[in-house]
């Protein structure tokens, strides 16, 4: 296995994350804001703190990007990068909705070829390395086989479900709100919900672990285009939304998408 060690190596962060995550899940702490809904709390920054120790004393040449991290352009000089997401789901976290993650990805000339998202409150473990298959706790993980658009299971932010943005779809599609992004790209990869998308701009380390995930597990994950996703190419984090599915039902989205007229050209971010 090409990348057995990077494997081990975020299963090991990410669990080691995810005991201080669930240690202050039901703790006290501190919730401050980045910016406009974008919380951040202790969980986030000792969680990210641990992860960074463990890759960077494991892999002290590769580079390094995190949501909790001061970027640094360093890392765009890199051949290989660690994009991770110490906390995915901070909203969920604080509203003790048990669906979020850690996030630990390995970029590779721009493609992600490690992804390891860690459920601590469920202890579910999701990991795929490239040409090696996506496991949950060890077992086989696989997308499903839904090829209806009616009928498949749409997991849909919770967030954007409130503001609205699903709403347009509400009689189309058999939609679940789900937590954050990472977990729902987690459930997909192992068959446990069949699409969803965001038309809404996402930042590399929250769809980085997915984008594995999903792809090693028989799916397929593109930004809202259509195009595939490529990481560490510019300065930029922001992706212009995601669409990701079981493969089958990726052309069937695009065709939904363009009828509603998500698709134009000029709607490009």
């Amino acid at each position: 296995m090409q990348y057995e060690r990077e494997l081990a190596v975020a299963q090991e962060a990410a669990r080691v994350a995810g005991e201080i995550v669930r240690h202050w899940y039901d703790g006290n702490y501190t919730v401050q804001h980045k910016g406009h809904d974008s919380p951040v709390t202790e969980a986030d920054t000792e969680a990210n703190n641990a992860v960074h120790g463990l890759i960077s004393r494991s892999f002290p040449r590769d580079g390094w990007l995190s949501e909790e991290t001061r970027d640094s352009g360093a890392r765009l000089r890199q051949h290989r990068v660690w994009v991770v997401d110490p906390l995915d789901g901070t909203k969920e976290f604080i509203n003790h909705i048990p669906e979020f993650c850690v996030c630990v990805a390995l970029v590779e000339a721009g493609e992600a070829v490690v992804g390891v998202s860690y459920n601590p409150v469920s202890d579910e473990m999701f990991a795929a390395a490239r040409g090696s298959g996506a496991t949950l706790n060890g077992a086989p993980a696989r997308v499903s086989a839904a090829g209806d658009l009616g009928a498949a299971r749409f997991l849909a932010s919770r967030s954007e479900s409130a503001r609205g943005e699903w709403a347009e779809f509400q009689s189309i599609l058999q939609l679940q709100l789900t937590g954050s992004v990472a977990y729902k790209l987690s459930l997909i990869a192992a068959g446990r919900g069949d699409a969803t998308f965001s038309l809404k701009p996402k930042n590399e380390w929250d769809i980085c672990a997915g984008t594995a995930l999903i792809t090693e597990a028989g799916g397929r994950i593109t930004d809202r285009y259509g195009a595939p996703l490529r990481f560490n190419q510019r300065a930029e984090t922001l992706l212009p939304g995601i669409i990701a599915c079981n493969g089958t039902l990726h052309p069937r989205i695009i065709e939904l998408l363009s009828r509603h007229g998500h698709m134009a050209s000029g709607d490009r971010r």
